[in-house]
């Protein structure tokens, strides 16, 4: 059995760190969560563990942890960007 599909979560820009992403997506209350989170090794980008918080995510990047996982979808420009 395979796993679900991600659940999309829309950016805005091309980029957005690691520690932000887990806040936007409802996985971590705060960034004192997000922190813990991380240092505990629940954190998962593409299929690696990953500790940083600060680490660039982009358009397609898949993230897990706490039991969710999302992917990045990034928004195009709007107008006059």
């Amino acid at each position: 059995m395979s796993a679900p599909e991600p659940e999309p979560v829309a950016i805005r820009g091309a980029m957005i760190r690691l520690g932000q992403l887990l806040k936007l997506a409802g996985i971590a209350a705060d960034g004192g969560e997000a922190k813990a989170l991380l240092e505990d090794g629940h954190v998962h980008v593409n299929g690696a563990a990953e500790h940083r918080r600060g680490r660039q995510l982009h358009d397609g990047d898949v993230v897990s942890a706490a039991g969710g996982r999302v992917r990045v979808v990034a928004a195009p420009p709007a107008e006059g960007e």
